[in-house]
């Protein structure tokens, strides 16, 4: 499933790519990825058409494009979405859903308009979808409970780290915790208790003040490595809006290595089952934590 570097890039496309344009037609290909959508397909393209996108954000793993009624289109890749921008004339991908038409901006066309371009939602497992959140332009309601992420500017370090150790939970399970810090899911997890050299079922509550700081150092490193190289790509199904992939894949030290030699020890990497999907660690440098006796 996509993580934070991955929305983020598809984030940065549509804001080249989409903000000031207008929605000229709107296009249901298949209901399900508008399923959200209470009042059906055709009220979706309704409402949308004619509305201009203004901006392009995001919070953890949630898209939205404000619009100039102040709703605002909201989107979650899910496990296979893409959101593509392309030319009006370049055939369709597969697994195309949703297809919104955007001119330049103006509701009037003019003698100057560009050629018209698409933004296309193609998913091929459909879990992901489009919704329309009313009076949501500032931030959805629907997902007002997420967390800010690590390299949200207005991320409080040190309200994170105070409950961070506040909880006993396992380290890694609280790095997934939506309500406590967003964007990072089991790959980046994994490779930021790497570089932090701590298992990932650490008891958050035993954790020292300066590895709480040092964990969220090394979460920071790995998503802005992930973001240099324009997130993981594992298969052709998460693409930027150009349809390209990225490729930290080739820059993870444990995710997916299970047998190869820790490259900063030798010792082989090891994969255990988490929660329904495996997690990959270094016994050496992330030495399983002690049970202590009562």
């Amino acid at each position: 499933m996509p993580e934070l570097p991955e929305v983020e890039t598809v984030r940065a496309g549509l804001a080249e790519h989409v903000v000031g344009r207008t929605i000229t037609a709107v296009d249901v290909l298949h209901p399900r990825p508008v399923r959200r959508h209470a009042a059906g397909a055709e009220d979706f393209a309704a409402r949308l058409t004619g509305r201009r996108i203004c901006d392009a954000r995001r919070r953890g793993k949630y898209l939205w494009l404000p619009l100039d009624d102040g709703d605002a289109i909201l989107a979650h890749l899910g496990m296979s979405g893409q959101l593509l921008v392309a030319p009006a004339d370049l055939p369709d991908q597969r697994h195309l859903r949703v297809r919104l038409t955007l001119g330049d901006g103006q509701v009037a066309p003019s003698r100057c308009e560009p050629s018209p371009l698409e933004l296309r939602f193609a998913d091929q497992r459909m879990f992901g979808g489009l919704s329309i959140s009313p009076a949501g332009a500032e931030l959805p309601p629907e997902i007002a409970h997420i967390a800010r992420d690590p390299i949200d500017p207005e991320f409080d370090d040190a309200l994170f780290v105070a409950r961070l150790r506040q909880r006993t939970s396992a380290l890694k399970r609280l790095l997934l915790d939506q309500r406590l810090v967003s964007g990072i899911g089991n790959i980046y997890a994994d490779e930021a208790l790497w570089l932090a050299m701590l298992h990932g079922e650490r008891p958050s509550h035993r954790l020292r003040r300066s590895q709480a700081v040092e964990v969220l150092a090394a979460v920071r490193t790995v998503l802005a490595a992930s973001l240099a190289q324009g997130g993981t790509s594992f298969d052709a199904l998460y693409v930027n809006v150009n349809g390209e992939s990225g490729y930290f894949e080739r820059s993870l030290e444990v995710y997916g290595r299970e047998g190869e030699p820790c490259r900063r020890c030798g010792t082989a990497i090891v994969r255990v089952p988490f929660m329904n999907r495996s997690s990959f660690y270094c016994p050496t440098c992330q030495p399983r934590p002690r049970r202590r006796t009562s």
